[in-house]
């Protein structure tokens, strides 16, 4: 009985601290009017208007041009409209707290893995998803990580009670993380050490052929045989249900991937990393690969790279005409990933249009996972799902959600980070 008073004072603040729970479908038609459209495909159109019905978009451009009735009017003169931003290759819902064992599932046992499903493991749970929502993430690619092979990643929307309902595009494609280049780089490694990495790098290349060969003959055999589940995972490679996300860095090693990939008859391919993309872009053109690029903010990987060499990377694809979108890595991928809108908008310092950077947080990886039909832009049709911002959505400094929807539900905007603000600013009379 003594520890209930102290119970008693911290339920507040542990309500507060809880998930947001998952919104209702939307109830009556809405229309957001007078504020600046941004479409997602490079389209601005001041003083607009956003309406939408059962979830759909019904009306997205000017707001002379909507005279419908019925709908309930949200002004928001002043703010900016955005589509819902997509966070691709990530471990959000998969990893909560980094130092703790125990809250980390975001990798099974062994190399080779086509049959491992990130969606089961995906948590809708996690502390840390709201805090990524109020930058204005809506969808995210929950993917595995370990091994050489690591199973399935799949498309989520952030605001849901479990996977199933969360999920948007189950096991859209598999991952491999491909053998690094053997490089001497220490100076006191042997000749026979060297050896030894580059034979068991061949190895696991020859593994991998292996089971692509299999997995290709296996998708042939007639129905009624017993199922092979690591075949089975593999088909859609075949069939072009699956993308094959290659997670490779070096430019040797971009070119040597899409080729095994592309003889062996996969049909869909696309590059995760790609930090030396700028050195083989007429490959990637030639061949149509598709970039997930990462860690545009980092250093250089050379002493003779251009010092902005990261920063400038998201345009040189677009100046080439690549197909690409931007994730976040780096140390504490699953915390930070809040920070996507910024990443692009480095990019805009170093080269991209603000709309170009938008592209490639929304539209952009909406195609190359296969969700464009629904998301990823705001037009006509598609799913209602959209952010609204005091300010410019790619600067830290005005980026400010008043309003975001998923399918037309209204999301509440809350988090530890937002309860723990109103506690201090309580404390310091900030409010």
């Amino acid at each position: 009985m003594k520890f209930l008073p102290l119970l008693t004072a911290l339920a507040p603040l542990a309500a507060a601290a809880q998930v947001p729970t998952p919104a209702a479908p939307q109830a009556a038609p809405i229309v957001l009017v007078g504020g600046t459209l941004h479409t997602g495909t490079g389209q601005v159109i001041e003083n607009a208007a956003v309406a939408f019905d059962k979830g759909r978009l019904v009306y997205a451009g000017p707001r002379a041009g909507f005279t419908q009735t019925g709908y309930e009017t949200r002004d928001i003169s002043g703010q900016q409209v955005y589509p819902g931003l997509i966070l691709p290759n990530t471990t959000l819902g998969l990893n909560e707290v980094e130092a703790v064992r125990a809250t980390v599932d975001d990798e099974e046992v062994g190399a080779l893995n086509p049959n491992v499903r990130a969606l089961i493991a995906y948590n809708t749970d996690s502390d840390v998803t709201p805090t990524v929502r109020i930058n204005g993430v809506l969808l995210a690619q929950p993917t595995p990580r370990g091994g050489f092979l690591s199973g399935a990643s799949s498309v989520v929307q952030l605001d849901a009670w479990n996977w199933q309902d969360a999920v948007v595009k189950a096991d859209d494609g598999l991952h491999i993380t491909w053998p690094a280049m053997v490089i001497k780089a220490n100076p006191a490694e042997d000749a026979a050490a060297l050896t030894r990495r580059q034979d068991a790098r061949t190895a696991q290349l020859r593994d991998l052929e292996q089971l692509l060969g299999e997995a290709a003959s296996y998708r042939q055999l007639p129905a009624g045989r017993k199922e092979n589940l690591r075949l089975s995972a593999m088909k859609g490679l075949f069939d072009g249900t699956k993308t094959l996300y290659i997670h490779a860095d070096y430019g040797k090693e971009l070119i040597e991937s899409v080729r095994m990939a592309k003889r062996l008859g996969v049909q869909k391919v696309a590059l995760v990393g790609a930090r030396d993309a700028w050195m083989v872009l007429d490959f990637l053109k030639q061949n149509d690969v598709p970039v997930v690029l990462s860690r545009v903010q980092a250093l250089p990987r050379r002493d003779g790279d251009d010092y902005d060499q990261p920063y400038k990377l998201p345009a040189q694809l677009q100046a080439a005409g690549i197909r690409y979108c931007l994730d976040f890595q780096g140390e504490q991928e699953t915390s930070r990933a809040r920070n996507l809108p910024f990443v692009a908008g480095q990019a805009v310092a170093f080269g991209l249009t603000k709309e170009q950077a938008l592209t490639a947080i929304t539209l952009s990886p909406a195609r190359i996972m296969g969700i464009d039909k629904d998301y990823g832009s705001l037009e006509v049709g598609k799913s209602a799902t959209l952010i609204v911002s005091r300010g410019d959505l790619l600067d830290m400094r005005t980026n400010a959600l008043t309003q975001a929807y998923i399918d037309g539900r209204r999301l509440t905007l809350e988090s530890k980070q937002t309860a723990l603000d109103r506690k201090f600013r309580g404390k310091f009379g900030l409010e």
